[in-house]
């Protein structure tokens, strides 16, 4: 906190949050002196907000008894995440919750003041989030008691239909929530597979409590292990490619879904899975760095063949020059 603004309203949640706090314990929550604090109490004041000092050794702050403050203060920072928030909730795929953001925000928009008002108005009618829209509405109960049972580490039983198979019950201790791509994903340990798993919301029937209790994985990053988990699927073709280039730029261009990223001694080798050597060609034609396809043959002929259609729709080159591109090499030449 910097802004003055910024901690006379951190000042004021204390005040409202502790019914008595000491000036030696406020001062060092904001992280000022007594001289700065008693300044920003006398702001407090003069905007009509009665708060009684207690003077002496044990003496403190506190709010006048039976006092109560107006709903909602923001500062400008608080009114652009607040409404940035409100805007991506909408992309969300949570279709009950559609008239509640909007009852949200007109709750908001009523008791702010005007600038901050229009400020807000103006980020919902002309803001973006340009995330993945969610193909098919979400069970939202299924989300909350998701959500309940990772706070209070509560594992919990699901319904669970994974594509093409049968419907199974899985006792899973829900350690995070994450949305990617247009689908929830619940991620923790699987009880019936004994190993950490992901789960999409969307193929999940039902959640029940179970009586037991977990302890969450410190440090656990569960966007972190789904990008794993969709990279490792298990699918029909191993391929394996050698990218010319340092790391950093091999996890900027592919990231980490389309397989796994190793430091070699001529660059980088990618080592995948993928159900689709044309879709996997696409992959490789998009980067910038030049690459060396180690397997399977197949992989070159769909490299092949997908230049010679990107040759094709081009057309033939102005007069007077040569067909030019980046260069693509395979182990055992072609």
């Amino acid at each position: 906190m910097t802004r003055p603004t910024t901690r006379v309203l951190a000042l004021l949640e204390l005040l409202q949050t502790h019914r008595r706090m000491t000036g030696a314990e406020l001062a060092e929550r904001l992280q000022v002196d007594g001289r700065t604090l008693r300044r920003y109490i006398a702001m407090l004041e003069d905007l009509g907000i009665p708060i009684t000092a207690e003077r002496g050794r044990y003496g403190g702050y506190m709010l006048v008894a039976g006092y109560k403050m107006p709903p909602l203060m923001f500062t400008n920072e608080e009114t652009l995440a607040v409404g940035l928030g409100l805007v991506a909730a909408r992309r969300l795929g949570l279709a009950q919750s559609a008239p509640a953001i909007e009852s949200a925000q007109a709750k908001l928009e009523r008791v702010m003041p005007a600038p901050l008002k229009a400020r807000m108005r103006a980020l919902g009618e002309t803001a973006t989030v340009d995330l993945p829209a969610a193909p098919a509405a979400v069970n939202e109960e299924a989300l909350a008691r998701l959500a309940e049972a990772i706070r209070s580490a509560r594992r919990v039983r699901l319904d669970y239909r994974a594509e093409g198979q049968a419907a199974t019950a899985r006792d899973v201790d829900p350690y995070g929530l994450v949305f990617r791509r247009g689908h929830w994903y619940v991620s923790g340990h699987c009880h019936l597979r004994r190993d950490l798993r992901s789960f999409r919301l969307d193929r999940i029937g039902g959640v029940q409590w179970v009586a037991a209790s977990f302890a969450r994985p410190e440090h656990f990053d569960a966007a972190a292990h789904l990008t794993r988990s969709i990279a490792a699927l298990p699918r029909e073709t191993a391929v394996s490619v050698l990218l010319h280039t340092d790391l950093a730029e091999a996890m900027t261009e592919l990231g980490e879904q389309i397989g796994a990223l190793v430091p070699a001694e001529q660059g980088v080798l990618l080592q995948a899975r993928t159900d689709s050597l044309v879709w996997f060609a696409r992959q490789l034609a998009r980067l910038r760095c030049s690459f060396t396809v180690l397997s399977p043959p197949a992989l070159r002929d769909a490299v092949h063949a997908h230049a010679q259609r990107l040759l094709q729709q081009a057309g033939p080159p102005p007069q007077g020059r040569s067909r030019a591109g980046t260069r693509v090499s395979s182990a055992g030449g072609t």
